[in-house]
């Protein structure tokens, strides 16, 4: 059975050409890259290249590069380095939507170092609440962290315009931005923004690889202590092998930025339509218009999530729920719970979050599973009775 992969914001596969870039430092380019001998030293320039690479896709300096493991090391290096830079300011500003290593970050350090954090809140479409975080602004602020796009909605935060009202107030701002590179614009040095991070899974690059972009001039605390390497930003040998394949696929993200933004962002609303108009009483969830083009999380009434992805499953076709169903729970997510998504639908939304490899025919595909699957799961609904919600 042919799978149909439509979970892209929780992973991707990785790229033909991102392996064929890494199977030489697998095997027989396996020199340490900070050895002084030629060996090493090759293994090293090519670290630089992918670093090149990296930086061009956010429109970097190479320099202001720092390679992690993962999108939740940069956000913790980001947020503890902050942190340390201000040590005698105690308030820290986020949103209530963002991902848990953002999120569960500043509960902890709320709950336990007893910083005040502070949640700013989202309107029923998922836009922030500017207004408030502006306020929320004080002079014992030690950093403000945003997510650039949301990764249940895709909804796009106006981080242009958040990051010229926090430097303004001289405060630290770092936006997450995992979901957003690769799938739409993002530039460091047009929207002011002082660390953004990025995740390698997210963008056809391998597991275990992550970017902390910090801009040049900035008082940076490492998050791992030890050797010299990344410019004594983060101790430890460098993951040679997943380095040159992030920049690889930064390269080819770069390439493919018009094609997400026109041929996937089709896909998209091809299959967004051909549902709304196949299936009743189902609901998009976020800003119709301002969300990124690969993203779509459409709730179902008087179903459950996680049955509909056991459906989908049976045909091959991955996706996501919109329930916290991985953490032993079955109420809806966070981000739907700050967007006041009805519970009925809510507890039936699923994510569907496309890539260029995509096609027409995998979307048929879909919509063909879940209108007997949705129809099915309704007959045996107690919320479902005559066609319409009871």
């Amino acid at each position: 059975m042919k799978v149909i992969y439509t979970d892209n914001n929780a992973t991707t596969r990785v790229a033909d050409e991102v392996i064929e870039e890494m199977i030489p430092y697998f095997g027989t380019l396996y020199g340490n890259p900070s050895s002084m001998h030629t060996f090493g030293d090759q293994v090293g320039k090519k670290i630089q290249q992918a670093r090149q690479k990296v930086a061009d896709l956010i429109n970097a300096d190479p320099r202001e590069i720092v390679f992690t493991s993962c999108g939740t090391e940069s956000d913790n290096s980001a947020i503890f380095s902050a942190l340390n830079a201000n040590p005698d300011k105690k308030r820290i500003i986020t949103s209530n939507v963002e991902h848990p290593a953002i999120l569960n970050l500043f509960k902890h350090l709320r709950d336990k170092k007893g910083y005040d954090a502070v949640f700013v809140p989202v309107d029923k479409t998922g836009r922030l609440n500017t207004d408030m975080l502006y306020d929320s602004l004080s002079d014992d602020t030690a950093i403000v962290s945003l997510m650039w796009a949301n990764n249940e909605t895709g909804v796009i935060f106006p981080i242009d315009e958040i990051a010229r009202k926090v430097a303004a107030k001289g405060i630290i701002f770092h936006t997450d931005a995992v979901q957003a590179a690769g799938k739409i614009p993002v530039d460091v040095k047009a929207s002011g923004v002082d660390m953004l991070s990025l995740s390698g899974h997210k963008i056809h690059a391998p597991k275990g690889i992550g970017v902390l972009y910090v801009k040049k001039g900035m008082k940076f605390f490492p998050y791992l202590i030890g050797g010299h390497q990344e410019n004594g930003r983060r101790g430890g040998t460098e993951n040679s092998v997943s380095i040159i394949g992030m920049g690889k696929a930064c390269e080819l993200a770069a390439d493919h930025l018009p094609v997400v933004d026109k041929e996937v962002r089709h896909l998209r609303d091809y299959l967004q339509n051909r549902l709304l108009e196949k299936i009743p009483s189902v609901s998009v969830n976020g800003e119709l218009e301002n969300r990124l083009p690969n993203t779509l999380s459409i709730g179902f009434d008087a179903v459950e999530g996680e049955s509909i992805l056991m459906l989908l499953d049976r045909e091959g076709i991955c996706a996501s729920s919109g329930s916290a169903c991985t953490s032993g729970s079955l109420d809806p997510s966070h981000v739907l719970l700050a967007m006041e998504v009805p519970f009925t639908s809510a507890h039936g939304t699923i994510r569907f979050s496309l890539s260029h490899y995509n096609t027409r025919e995998e979307m048929d595909h879909i919509v063909d599973t879940m209108v007997p699957a949705i129809e099915k799961l309704r007959a045996m609904s107690p919320f479902w009775k005559d066609g319409k919600m009871v």
